[in-house]
């Protein structure tokens, strides 16, 4: 988890999670130097799961999801933000689809709790694209991607492939998935797997102009040559 001024929201997500973690697990929490009691609320819970780290300054949120990722020891790992609700019994669901599929990297749906006064419509992820490569890697590149980092499980052995994130990617969970798909290891699970909730401070929903899409469009070509050359290394 990568964590920045969430004290409204991130009590109840670190609740959801710990409920469903088993001896052995851990819950990794790099604070991106939060402004208010966010530490507070995490130390507060004197849980032996919760491993926080805090930045020295600010660094962002994908920087500070490589920092949680380089953290992580165990096989399996999910990504979450601090600002969602697991359901009950995702973490099982999604490493028994991982176990049953052999792959590398799950990604799964989510249902919406709307906070804010925009409507936003989620695209939704389809089991039988899974392997679908071409296609996921198109859809990433055309902005109409359904994958969100909040939704992962991933096997530690991605990590060679993923780490260390290149400094000029803006979407780490678009990275993750392209390597996964260039890789041929992924899995849509179709079932909502956490609640999303959709606020004015979302980083993810922001709006980008014109110039910035075509920004990103370029950063997408080149992530696709430096997974190729990574992979042929």
């Amino acid at each position: 988890m990568a964590s920045y001024n969430g004290k409204e929201f991130i009590k109840e997500q670190i609740s959801s999670i710990i409920s469903q973690l088993i001896p052995g697990d851990e819950l990794i929490i790099v604070d991106d130097g939060s402004k208010d009691n966010t530490v507070q609320i995490i130390n507060a819970f004197k849980c032996d799961y919760i491993k926080t780290y805090e930045n020295p300054t600010n660094i962002g949120y994908v920087k500070t999801f490589e920092k949680a990722l380089s953290l992580s020891k165990n096989s399996f790992i999910c990504l979450t933000d601090q600002d969602d609700i697991w359901i009950e019994d995702r973490l099982n669901k999604l490493y028994k689809t991982m176990k049953n599929e052999k792959t590398m990297l799950v990604a799964s749906n989510f249902q919406v709790d709307n906070k804010s006064d925009n409507k936003v419509n989620f695209l939704k992820l389809k089991t039988q694209n899974s392997k679908h490569y071409f296609g996921n890697i198109k859809r990433i590149f055309l902005g109409k991607s359904a994958y969100y980092g909040c939704t992962m499980m991933l096997d530690g052995q991605l990590l060679k492939s993923i780490l260390p994130f290149p400094k000029y990617i803006e979407a780490h969970d678009l990275w993750i998935a392209m390597n996964a798909n260039i890789l041929k290891s992924i899995h849509h699970l179709s079932d909502d797997t956490l609640i999303y909730n959709v606020h004015q401070n979302n980083t993810s929903l922001k709006k980008r102009s014109f110039i910035k899409k075509i920004k990103t469009r370029y950063y997408f070509c080149k992530a696709l040559i430096d997974i190729l050359k990574r992979i042929n290394n």
